[in-house]
């Protein structure tokens, strides 16, 4: 597989990635896809091997997020640069503390959003709570699966054969 073509298989998961992030958008199927997509152009036994990981993943999240509540950011608050913050922390987080520091950085750049929107700590504190409630947790879930499956995509294609 040619340079170009896994910069492309690379923007399609980032599209997914960013796409976790904006409702109604296809996230993680985009983040398959390029899987796939990779998979199928370079038949190889690690790029199977990712596929596979990624559709097992892909499937325990989504078993995850039918036991949570249903999602209702708008309602609670959640506002778009809250996302993108939260994203952005995600995916620092995911790299400067390898995979569970997604985790925390979703929470911080969460909070930050909204420190910086609000001002004071027990607001922000209280408005992360309630959004995590109203459905951010699905939202972590699902993201958290893609940049694990990002993440594997990604070893494979520096470290693998």
């Amino acid at each position: 597989m040619g340079a170009w073509e896994l910069l492309l298989v690379g923007v399609v998961l980032l599209l997914g990635l960013s796409g976790v992030l904006v409702p109604g958008a296809p996230g993680s199927w985009l983040v398959w896809a390029a899987v796939l997509w990779w998979a199928f152009e370079d038949p190889q036994g690690i790029s199977w091997a990712v596929l596979v990981g990624a559709t097992a993943v892909l499937f325990v999240a989504q078993v995850i997020r039918w036991q949570l509540p249903p999602r209702r950011l708008r309602a609670s608050g959640a506002t778009p640069r809250m996302a993108a913050y939260a994203g952005v922390g995600a995916l620092l987080g995911f790299f400067l503390l390898p995979v569970l520091g997604a985790i925390p950085g979703y929470l911080g750049g969460a909070y930050l959003a909204e420190r910086l929107r609000l001002g004071g700590h027990g607001e922000a504190k209280a408005s992360v709570r309630s959004v995590m409630r109203a459905g951010g947790t699905s939202v972590l879930v699902e993201l958290f699966a893609c940049l694990l499956i990002t993440g594997a995509w990604l070893g494979a294609v520096i470290w693998g054969p």
